[in-house]
C-alpha cells in the first residue's frame, strides 16, 4: 500500500482514543476555542465577516465568541480567522503547523450543520485531522515557501469533515489538495492576509466534504504524485509520518501558546518574562535561522499588528514593560512610544547557522543588566509538551481570553467546551 493509501485508511478506520490522548484533545480544544473567542474583534475582522456574510444567510453554523450563525462554509471562513489571528493557537512545532485551527474551524462548522454529533466520534475526527496536518509537515524537509498551516491544514481538516459528513476520503483529499493555498508572503510583510489564509483553508474544507459527498471526484494521488503536494509545496516522504500512523498521535505533542505572538518569539519572551522591570541594557538572541527569519524583523514605528506580533524586539519590549503580552497594546500609538522603541532597539537576533531549515532549537539568550552579562539556556519553549503550562498558567490564558472575548458568548465555550462544540442547541 501506498502511503497515501495508508493516511486514507488511517483516516477513515476506527480508532478509540488512548485516555491520555482524549484528555490533551479536550484540553487543545478548549484553548483553541477561547483563543477564537478573543479574536473576535482583531483587526480585520469585520471585513471577514462582511465577506462571510455574503455566502449566503443560511443559519447553519455558529460563530466563535457571537450568536450570529451563518452558512458553515462561511462560519468556517469566520472562525478559522478568529482562531488564528491573534497568533495566540496552538502549533504543532517540529511541522512548524497550526493543526488545532483549521481542523477545529472547519469541522465545528460541519458539527452544527448536522445538528450534533457524539462527542467521542467528534474528538476521534477532530485528532485525525490534527494528525495528518501535523504529519504533513512532520514529512517535509523543505523550509517554508507556501504557508504550512493553510496548505496542510486544510487537508488535515477535509478528513476530519469528510470522516463526520459520510463523504469519499479519497476524493475530499484530492478536493482539498486541489484548494490548498497561501504563501509565506503574508508572514514576510506582517499582513492580516496571514489568519485569512487560515480562514480560506477552513473554508476550502468544507467545501471539499460537500462536493466529495455530491460526487465530484478529484485526482487520486494528490499527495505522492507528479504534481502532488511533495512535488509542489513541500518537498519531503510522507512515509516518514505514515510508518508511525496510529501508535504516535500527533496531537498530543502539540504546543499551546502562552501569549499572543508568534511562535518562534515564545522561547525568548518566556525567559524574559521574569526579567521585566529589571532595568535591561542589552539583549541578544542567539537562534537558527528558521527564528530569525520569523520574528527577527525590525522594529517599525508605523508597522501593523500583524507585523508586530512577529517583531521580537517590540514583543520584549512589552514584556519587559508589562510583564505580559497584551493585544490592546498593538496600536498606532503604542508603536510610536518613544519608551518603547528604545527598548525594542536593545535587542538583536543571531542567526546560528543551523543546517535544518524547519529547526526552532538551541536558542540561547544574553541578558545584560547593572553591566552583568547572564547566559539563559532555553532547551524547550514555555507551552510545549517538553516544558507545559503549568494548571495555574493554562487559568490565566483562559481568563484573559475570556476578558477579551465579547459580552453574551455562549458560556459553554469557556466552562464545558466539548459539549459547547458538538451541541448547537
Amino acid at each position: 500500500m501506498s502511503a497515501t493509501g495508508e493516511l486514507l485508511a488511517f483516516a477513515g478506520a476506527a480508532h478509540q482514543l488512548p485516555e491520555a490522548v482524549r484528555a490533551d484533545a479536550v484540553r487543545l480544544l478548549g484553548d483553541t476555542l477561547a483563543v477564537g473567542a478573543a479574536g473576535v474583534s482583531a483587526p480585520g475582522s469585520d471585513a471577514i465577516l462582511t465577506a462571510a456574510r455574503a455566502m449566503g444567510n443560511d443559519a447553519e453554523a455558529r460563530l466563535i465568541g457571537t450568536a450570529e450563525r451563518l452558512p458553515a462554509p462561511g462560519a468556517a471562513f469566520v472562525n478559522g480567522y478568529r482562531i488564528h489571528c491573534l497568533e495566540w493557537d496552538a502549533v504543532h512545532e517540529p511541522a512548524v503547523v497550526h493543526a488545532m485551527s483549521v481542523v477545529t474551524a472547519a469541522l465545528g462548522a460541519a458539527i452544527d450543520r448536522k445538528g450534533g454529533c457524539d462527542p467521542e466520534d467528534v474528538l476521534v475526527a477532530l485528532a485525525i485531522g490534527v494528525d495528518v496536518a501535523s504529519g504533513l509537515g512532520i514529512a517535509a524537509d523543505s523550509a517554508l515557501s507556501f504557508f504550512r498551516p493553510a496548505t496542510a491544514g486544510v487537508i488535515g481538516a477535509a478528513l476530519a469533515v469528510a470522516r463526520i459528513d459520510g463523504a469519499p476520503l479519497e476524493h475530499a483529499l484530492g478536493l482539498a489538495y486541489s484548494s490548498a493555498a497561501g504563501t509565506m508572503q503574508a508572514h514576510v510583510e506582517g499582513s492580516m492576509t496571514l489568519p485569512f489564509q487560515v480562514a480560506n483553508a477552513a473554508r476550502a474544507a468544507v467545501t471539499a466534504s460537500d462536493l466529495a459527498k455530491a460526487g465530484f471526484t478529484a485526482p487520486l494521488d494528490p499527495l505522492e504524485g507528479p504534481f502532488g503536494y511533495f512535488k509542489l509545496i513541500d518537498q519531503g516522504d510522507l512515509s516518514r509520518y505514515t510508518r508511525d500512523l496510529g501508535q504516535v498521535w500527533r496531537i498530543a505533542e502539540i504546543s499551546t501558546k502562552p501569549f499572543p505572538s508568534g511562535r518562534a518569539s515564545h522561547a525568548a519572551l518566556g525567559a524574559l518574562q521574569a526579567l521585566a522591570g529589571q532595568g535591561v541594557e542589552r539583549i541578544e538572541l542567539a537562534c537558527p535561522p528558521l527564528i530569525h527569519g520569523l520574528v527577527g524583523r525590525p522594529y517599525k514605528p508605523d508597522m501593523t499588528p500583524a507585523y508586530a506580533r512577529l517583531c521580537l524586539p517590540f514583543l520584549a519590549a512589552l514584556m519587559l514593560t508589562d510583564g505580559r503580552i497584551d493585544p490592546r497594546r498593538f496600536t498606532a500609538e503604542n508603536f510610536a512610544d518613544p519608551a518603547l522603541a528604545a527598548l525594542a532597539g536593545k535587542v538583536a537576533l543571531v542567526a546560528d547557522g543551523n543546517a535544518d531549515p524547519n529547526a526552532l532549537f538551541p536558542q540561547e539568550l544574553r541578558v545584560t543588566a547593572g553591566g552583568t552579562t547572564q547566559t539563559i539556556a532555553v532547551p524547550h519553549t514555555l507551552g510545549s509538551p517538553d516544558a507545559p503550562l503549568s494548571p495555574d498558567q493554562r487559568q490565566a490564558k483562559l481568563d484573559f481570553a475570556r476578558e477579551l472575548a465579547p459580552a453574551g458568548h455562549d458560556p459553554r465555550l469557556f466552562s464545558d467546551p466539548l459539549t459547547y462544540f458538538t451541541d448547537p442547541t
